[in-house]
């Protein structure tokens, strides 16, 4: 079954472990927010625990400095950690890869590569290097640019959703990605795209904001989730105050998701 995760704001954060199958963790925020980090130190002693942490590319344009990731990899010790990559860039992406290949983490931490392309021939390329470096999750990402030329639909979050959609298929068809592969999908421009994943046995997790932000926003998932993708982002309201959520809606949202892939 797929595991799913959603970001949201600190105020969020303990009733967040209810609506979950795991914890997403931003390496940045670990350094900088002492609740933040109080509270995935805590949760890792809870049995049955599960993290996933990631290097934060996509809050600060570029992935956290190796030393920062290290140090965090060491102290939290997630189950999943999504090593550096380069944003749209396969060449740059590959050679972090093949650094971190040989970089040893504490025992049973899952090494996740993210797939980086402009082009589905390149994110073909960079899926298979992965491989054949011995990465055994791999990541697509919500947001690159090539999913609007492989899907060109008016609609530019939704050809993005159907691009992903598309890729991925396409990599399964021509047997690059493999039916017992484990992939991680990164985030959603639709969430009307994970209606599109049954039957694909190698998703095994997802993490978006979506259900949250939308909530945040006052929207309420239609039956559907053929919605529009929510401006608000965690940016925006990590700091919210619990008094400004409608927590209800939220929790709406989020299994309306649930009950949607599920």
């Amino acid at each position: 079954m797929v595991k799913v995760s959603h970001e949201v704001p600190m105020c969020l954060l303990e009733k967040s472990k209810e609506w979950m199958d795991y914890q997403y963790a931003l390496v940045h925020l670990l350094e900088e927010n002492d609740e933040y980090r109080e509270h995935f130190l805590s949760y890792r002693k809870e049995k049955n625990s599960y993290i996933i942490l990631d290097n934060s590319l996509h809050e600060l344009g570029k992935a956290y400095h190796d030393s920062g990731l290290l140090k965090w990899v060491e102290e939290l010790h997630p189950n999943e950690f999504i090593i550096p990559d380069v944003w749209q860039n396969r060449d740059a992406s590959v050679v972090n890869a093949r650094k971190w290949a040989s970089i040893e983490l504490p025992e049973g931490v899952t090494k996740v590569a993210v797939v980086q392309a402009t082009t589905l021939h390149e994110a073909a390329t960079c899926y298979q290097t992965y491989k054949d470096l011995g990465y055994k999750k791999i990541a697509f990402s919500y947001g690159a640019s090539y999913y609007n030329d492989i899907v060109n639909h008016p609609n530019k979050d939704l050809s993005k959703a159907l691009g992903r959609v598309l890729t991925i298929s396409t990599l399964l068809k021509i047997k690059v990605i493999s039916k017992t592969d484990r992939i991680h999908l990164l985030g959603c421009a639709s969430p009307f795209e994970f209606s599109l994943y049954k039957g694909f046995d190698c998703i095994e997790s997802i993490d978006t904001s979506n259900p949250v932000m939308a909530g945040l926003e006052g929207t309420r998932y239609n039956s559907s989730l053929t919605i529009d993708k929510p401006k608000a982002n965690m940016n925006n309201y990590f700091d919210v105050s619990i008094d400004d959520v409608d927590v209800d809606l939220i929790e709406y949202n989020v299994n309306q998701f649930k009950n949607f892939i599920k």
